[in-house]
């Protein structure tokens, strides 16, 4: 028989505050768009409100909205796979445009080649890299096995320097002073 232990929705708003940004900043650094990112995230949060009770006794309840918004991220690039390309399109087009210097989301090369791999290649890239979890937390939460995550990490690491090294020659054929 388990215990119970009262949760207020204060704790839950504590929880929140603290763990809201980032969970926001992971799946927008998966999905690429930061209006996607604070809908699934806030979807998530919800779902974890409605269950606080349950929830707030876990030993890493962020771990389980974690888990909670990298689902519905899948289910959202199930639906919008047309969106995310355009996405990465108009990230790329905007290279010349003025930029946010402290946007997260402002278009570089990598953020470019990032939102080029594959959904499940992107998760654990952004996972294992920004949000610092060890390969074996990244396996539990996308339900994989731990070679799986390693799988797809080198994978995306391959792919990631190839397409970067791409950039990086296609900027230095476009420096080069052609010759008169």
């Amino acid at each position: 028989m388990s215990r119970y232990v009262p949760v207020s929705t204060d704790d839950f708003a504590e929880f929140y505050q603290g763990s809201y940004g980032r969970v926001v900043a992971l799946v927008a650094a998966i999905v690429g768009e930061r209006h996607q990112a604070e809908d699934i995230a806030q979807e998530a949060f919800a779902r974890a409100l409605t269950r606080w009770s349950r929830v707030a006794r876990y030993d890493l309840p962020e771990a389980w909205v974690r888990r909670v918004a990298l689902r519905l991220t899948i289910d959202a690039s199930r639906r919008t796979r047309r969106a995310v390309a355009l996405s990465a399109r108009l990230a790329a087009g905007q290279r010349g445009a003025q930029r946010d210097p402290h946007d997260p989301l402002a278009a570089t090369a990598l953020s470019v080649a990032l939102m080029r791999l594959p959904l499940a290649q992107r998760q654990v890239v952004v996972l294992y890299y920004l949000a610092d979890l060890p390969v074996a937390e990244i396996a539990r939460d996308c339900g994989v096995s731990v070679g799986t995550i390693r799988t797809r990490l080198a994978a995306a690491r391959h792919r990631l320097e190839r397409e970067l090294a791409e950039c990086d020659s296609a900027d230095a054929s476009e420096e080069v002073p052609r010759a008169r």
